[in-house]
């Protein structure tokens, strides 16, 4: 942790800093899983909807 002090004595503490890296682009197996993720929630969300709809 890295503490400076200011002119009237108050303390201000900062966070160490996590190391950066770079994204790694997504396997063939990991884009096939989001496709398969987005479509659930899309089914989910248009249901939702369409249910909404008709109890109105």
């Amino acid at each position: 942790m890295y503490t400076t002090v200011n002119p009237e004595g108050q303390l201000n503490n900062y966070a160490n800093e996590p190391e950066m890296y770079y994204a790694e682009y997504p396997s063939y197996e990991q884009q096939q899983r989001y496709l398969l993720q987005g479509a659930i929630g899309f089914l989910l969300v248009a249901a939702s909807i369409l249910i909404g709809l008709a109890v109105s």
